[in-house]
């Protein structure tokens, strides 16, 4: 069933709670609603949100947005090692996470507590303590807007990088509206312990099931990044940037004695945690009007006064930007899509 609205209030579509609204909003709970929409005739420019989680509307849409509530998780357990799982895109992400976790399914603990939706995650390929979406995922099925037919991507087609993905490139930009996700699950336990405080959090032991690492992941994300519900965000703002090992030497150089938290890459270079470089320029706290650098995780920027405007949040990002290249020749990029 496909519900319209129009002239649609979008300030509880986003967690950043910008005080925005859309010419029209579409939601739909099935791949077959979307073969009866008239793409052509809707306000342009047309794009699909997940759960509003990594956006900042600069300003009120002028086109229409489309939201899916395509809900099933449908898993087939024919007792062997690996459990192929079906997700509608629909879905609340933490929620099937929860879910998989309970059914001692491996492979999305680490992700726990990421907001938004499965669809949004395959577009974004959400990642966190270790693990990025594309490595528990086996493909997508989606809509073609130009050709008006269903089609579906295989993971290695999907263009997976660094919180990239075919889907976020200019050319396919609103072409491709994902319906549905396939993953593949575990059986075997396969704890990723690689990020240090996760693996901290057990001391030398080995976790037992999918949800001890859960309330592990849960407990650290809780330390340190603000509840959504209670202060508006979009999560991390920034990506860490990847360096040039003599990029990195530089900044070590420039750094000393203190060291330099970095994570060495396959192709040889660096990769720097953002949140590093902005603690180390003294934004944390720092505000604009009602938009601030947020004091426990300065890689996130959050609505502070809850009355924050698109034009405060994007003159913070253009300061801290400008500050770390400043003070580190390195540009940071963001995360977060601008609408």
């Amino acid at each position: 069933m496909i519900k319209v609205f129009d002239d649609f209030d979008l300030s509880a579509r986003n967690t950043f709670r910008m005080k925005v609204r859309c010419r029209k909003f579409i939601e739909y709970d099935s791949a077959k609603d979307l073969e009866t929409l008239d793409f052509s005739a809707l306000p342009g420019p047309v794009l699909s949100i997940g759960g509003g989680s990594n956006l900042l509307f600069s300003g009120d849409f002028p086109g229409t947005l489309l939201h899916s509530r395509i809900e099933y998780v449908k898993f087939f357990d024919l007792g062997l090692e690996k459990v192929p799982v079906a997700v509608g895109a629909g879905v609340c992400f933490d929620f099937l996470c929860a879910k998989m976790c309970a059914e001692d399914l491996w492979g999305l603990e680490n992700l726990s507590l990421i907001p938004g939706d499965a669809g949004a995650a395959a577009v974004q390929n959400i990642g966190a303590y270790g693990v990025e979406f594309k490595d528990i995922m086996t493909g997508v099925s989606c809509y073609d807007t130009v050709l008006k037919q269903k089609c579906s991507f295989k993971r290695e087609e999907c263009g997976y990088g660094y919180r990239e993905s075919i889907f976020k490139k200019p050319e396919n930009k609103g072409r491709y509206i994902i319906t549905g996700v396939m993953l593949e699950l575990s059986r075997k336990p396969e704890p990723r312990l690689d990020y240090a405080p996760l693996k901290a959090a057990f001391e030398g032991r080995t976790p037992q099931s999918p949800q001890e690492v859960r309330d592990a992941v849960i407990a650290i994300r809780n330390s340190k990044l603000p509840d959504p519900a209670v202060t508006g965000s979009a999560g991390s703002f920034f990506k860490n940037p990847v360096v040039s090992p003599e990029k990195y030497a530089e900044i070590a150089a420039s750094a000393a004695p203190d060291p330099v938290p970095h994570f060495d890459l396959p192709d040889g270079s660096v990769k720097i945690p953002a949140a590093w470089m902005i603690d180390r320029c003294k934004l944390k706290g720092h505000r604009c009007g009602g938009a601030q650098v947020y004091e426990k995780q300065p890689l996130v920027i959050v609505n502070a006064s809850g009355e924050a405007s698109p034009e405060e949040v994007l003159k913070l990002k253009d300061e801290v930007i400008a500050r770390v290249e400043e003070q580190f020749g390195v540009q940071l990029h963001c995360e977060v899509e601008q609408i």
